[in-house]
């Protein structure tokens, strides 16, 4: 099916209260558990900036999987990091994570470089998905660990209706809407690729890791911009 652009920000208080409480528990969980599979035996014990972090739910989980870590969280929705920066301050935190509001590329960041960079679900909210990878070339080192994870769209609006269902059916309905507007606005692997390929990026691997879920992974080899 064609692609559907949805908002970039997901900026009212309903929203970000709503997708804070939503039980993201085995999606979150297997985005650590891919994390482990595709970079085994890794530990970083330096910086990661995680990209579009929304509440701060991934970010606190990689600074708990990553004891040594610093985190850089960021996102354009106050709300959201609101909400992420109370729980910093609720699980003493704050002297490990950081987050910043803005939006890519433009955003300034504390660090030239980071030593592993994440994301999220950002990817299919971005109208210039190129700012996606600009931001992970400008920022990345030599062997910087790069992990992007989101949504895979799907074939026809049935199938992704079917998705929402299986998946949200049970959670508020403003959080069933986001998400089947989401698949709408996601991406294929074969467009991804392309989108690596323009950024000089198609060393990195892109794979499917779940029936709305796709990977992209490696380590940096090239200069950034």
């Amino acid at each position: 099916m064609k692609r559907i652009p949805e908002p970039e920000l997901m900026d009212t208080p309903e929203q970000a209260a709503a997708y804070a409480e939503a039980d993201f528990e085995e999606p979150h969980s297997q985005i650590v558990s891919q994390f482990q599979r595709v970079f085994p035996n890794v530990d970083v014990s330096g910086e990661i900036l995680d990209l579009g972090c929304g509440p701060g739910d991934i970010a606190f989980r990689f600074a708990r999987l990553f004891p040594h870590s610093r985190v850089t969280g960021v996102d354009g929705s106050h709300e959201m990091l609101k909400l992420s920066e109370e729980r910093a301050e609720t699980e003493a935190l704050t002297n490990r994570l950081t987050f910043i509001q803005g939006m890519i590329p433009g955003v300034p960041l504390p660090g030239q470089s980071y030593d592993a960079i994440v994301s999220n679900s950002l990817l299919h909210h971005l109208h210039h998905p190129e700012h996606l990878w600009s931001t992970v070339r400008a920022y990345s080192k030599p062997e910087t660990l790069i992990f992007i994870a989101d949504l895979m769209r799907p074939d026809n609006p049935e199938t992704a209706r079917e998705i929402m269902e299986k998946h949200s059916g049970n959670e508020p309905e403003v959080l069933q809407r986001d998400f089947y507007n989401s698949l709408h606005a996601a991406f294929e692997i074969e467009e991804i690729r392309e989108q690596l390929q323009q950024a000089d990026l198609n060393h990195l691997q892109v794979e499917p890791i779940s029936d709305r879920h796709l990977l992209v992974w490696g380590r940096f080899d090239g200069a950034p911009f």
